[in-house]
């Protein structure tokens, strides 16, 4: 049933975990007058975070380029003529590096990203060991190295991962202007294989690929019908990389985008909604006004795997003028056991 605009603002604000929406409903609440949207999501926010303080995740690139898919919008692909000059599997103590540098800097996750379509099992075994080593650091680790049999997200739990990453990127029905090479199907059975193996889940999609606001609704519904909500959602904004067939595609409206987070948060009041690419693009006021609509997570670093991010002072000269501060790391670095850090 499509509730009426006034049911809409008399729901309860504290969100009901729910996991029938449809797209009709999805699509009244994004059609909301901007302050009754953004009032919802934040009164939602209220409910179940601090809404003066941001988790801070920084993400790595392990693997480089030279990825077999189709995607549209990414540098990567080797279908894609972006000049990206392709990477072997990053070293154990590289990644420790910049794991470090990161934690420093007041990130309390590290994700890890591979360019594969999916990983071998001799390649999942050396990314294992990264997720074993960066864990002794007493960081939260997350993974992104597309698509993973059972018994692959089995072996990642087993390592101690907390988070995998896996994106729908967007709707069904819009799917297929974006990658060809992978289906949606492909996707939601690597989310079921995650969810079973206990690990949490990220999972979000990209806006301003040339989609509809039905689109940017359908992904939404897809999202928060999942059994469990992902823990994590990124939103992303496309980056627009020369040489990808999405480059030149008309920019999506900021106020669209900022829809679009506060529909997130109310769909999925429990998840961590996240700023991710397209950061670097965005005012400090548009940002502002996401925090508004009930995002509470970003990535933190100058690069997401190979897109220019916000800047860190940047950043953190942001907070300060919001009044917002970042989560604290609860743990500290772990005595080394024997060598854990085996080279690759």
């Amino acid at each position: 049933m499509v509730r009426s605009y006034s049911s809409f603002l008399c729901m309860p604000m504290t969100a009901e975990i729910r996991h029938d929406w449809s797209i009709e409903e999805v699509e009244q609440l994004l059609n909301l007058p901007f302050n009754d949207l953004l009032f919802r999501a934040q009164t939602v926010h209220r409910a179940h975070f601090d809404p003066n303080q941001i988790q801070v995740s920084t993400l790595l690139s392990i693997k480089t380029g030279a990825c077999p898919e189709d995607c549209g919008y990414c540098s990567q692909s080797a279908r894609n003529n972006t000049n990206l000059e392709p990477e072997r599997l990053l070293p154990v103590d590289e990644v420790l590096e910049a794991a470090r540098a990161a934690r420093e800097k007041g990130a309390t996750r590290f994700c890890m990203g591979a360019a594969w379509r999916n990983p071998t099992d001799t390649n999942l075994q050396k990314v294992a060991d990264m997720v074993k080593a960066v864990k002794g650091m007493g960081m939260e680790t997350c993974l992104t190295l597309g698509m993973l049999s059972r018994e692959q997200a089995r072996a990642l739990k087993d390592a101690g991962l907390d988070y995998y990453n896996h994106n729908l990127d967007t709707s069904p029905e819009f799917y297929g202007e974006v990658i060809t090479t992978r289906t949606y199907q492909d996707r939601l059975e690597t989310l079921e294989h995650v969810r079973e193996a206990g690990l949490n889940v990220c999972s979000g999609g990209i806006l301003g690929m040339g989609e509809s606001r039905r689109d940017r609704a359908s992904m939404l519904c897809q999202l928060s019908n999942l059994p469990s909500h992902p823990e994590s959602v990124p939103i992303n904004l496309l980056v627009q990389v020369e040489g990808t067939p999405l480059y030149g595609t008309e920019k999506l409206d900021p106020l669209e985008f900022v829809r679009t987070v506060a529909a997130a948060r109310i769909m999925m009041p429990r998840s961590h909604v996240r700023l991710s690419a397209g950061r670097a693009e965005m005012s400090d006021e548009l940002q502002a006004l996401c925090f508004l609509a009930g995002a509470n997570s970003l990535f933190y670093g100058e690069r997401l795997l190979t897109t220019d991010n916000a800047e860190t002072d940047r950043d953190k000269a942001l907070f300060a003028r919001l009044g917002l501060s970042m989560e604290q790391h609860v743990e500290t670095e772990k005595p080394p056991q024997g060598r854990a850090c085996h080279r690759v």
